[in-house]
């Protein structure tokens, strides 16, 4: 098979397609949109970008439809493929919600925030991205002064998700044990750097964003944003929002296959709206592991 045909069908066979053959069913009450959860006895496994990645919570496991088929048969890549190319234009059962995707904005997600201390030096949560994440000090200082950053339980750091408005409407979770988002929050986009940049580079995580913007000095002229590995309906409206015709778009997502699909995604965005489009990649896997290798160097 050639690679332009893999690569089609990374991108069109939907990963719910394979859970629902395989047994699996929606659990309505712990999905959205934009992560739908699927059950199979003691197994789950959480759907995210329309389909076209997933990852199983209570392990490291995580990728594409070769990935998932792997991972669920046992299989090599190319008898994925071949199973992939078998669920060729099948579309998976669409799940019943009960309301329409909206950005949530409530008393109780304001108040979790307010209510966790502000970042200082010396804490748990400072060491883990000074140190083990090597943020260096010229780059989380403005973002504590911001509101961007603050100190979540056990060590952990939270990142703001705002809005155009700058309404707090959930936050990334990050630590040496954990990784997740805000419950009961909506994810938009973290924001570091000048609202009004002529460049925006995307990425997958606000620890990303963040080591980005410390390989790049950072630079006047860009803001650098995270998804926080979302891609709903209203994770694409926030940059299309950012996407006008002045401005270049930088898909600067994950160099894999997942990172790939996602940067399609925000081409397909740039061409829609007019911007200029470019396709950066860290040398390794995601820009916190280029970040740390330049420190160990």
């Amino acid at each position: 098979m050639k690679r332009e045909d893999i690569e089609a069908l990374r991108a069109t066979v939907s990963c719910a397609v394979v859970l629902e053959r395989a047994g699996w069913r929606v659990d309505t009450k712990e999905s959205s949109r934009r992560a739908v959860k699927y059950r199979r006895a003691g197994e789950i496994a959480i759907v995210t970008h329309e389909g076209r990645g997933w990852f199983d919570p209570l392990s490291d496991s995580k990728g594409d439809i070769f990935a998932l088929i792997k991972h669920l048969d046992g299989a090599d890549f190319l008898a994925a493929v071949r199973a992939a190319a078998a669920l060729a234009g099948l579309q998976p059962a669409a799940p019943i919600w009960s309301h329409p995707a909206r950005a949530r904005y409530d008393g109780d997600i304001t108040g979790r925030w307010l209510i966790r201390p502000t970042m200082n030096e010396g804490s748990a949560a400072f060491h883990y991205l000074t140190v083990v994440r090597a943020l260096p000090m010229h780059i989380i200082a403005p973002a504590i002064d911001d509101d961007l950053v603050r100190e979540g339980p056990y060590g952990s750091a939270w990142f703001a998700h705002r809005d155009r408005s700058l309404r707090l409407a959930g936050w990334e979770e990050r630590g040496e044990h954990w990784s997740g988002f805000a419950s009961g929050g909506t994810k938009l986009l973290f924001q570091f750097g000048s609202a009004g940049s002529a460049r925006v580079c995307v990425t997958e995580a606000a620890i990303d964003a963040l080591s980005l913007a410390a390989l790049e000095g950072p630079r006047p002229d860009t803001l650098y944003v995270s998804t926080a590995g979302g891609w709903s309906p209203l994770t694409k409206t926030a940059v299309c929002a950012l996407a006008t015709d002045d401005r270049l778009l930088v898909a600067a997502t994950d160099h894999d296959s997942q990172g790939e699909a996602f940067a399609g995604e925000i081409r397909e965005i740039a061409a829609t709206c007019g911007c200029g489009f470019r396709r950066l990649r860290p040398r390794l896997g995601d820009w916190n592991d280029d970040l740390r290798a330049k420190r160990a160097e």
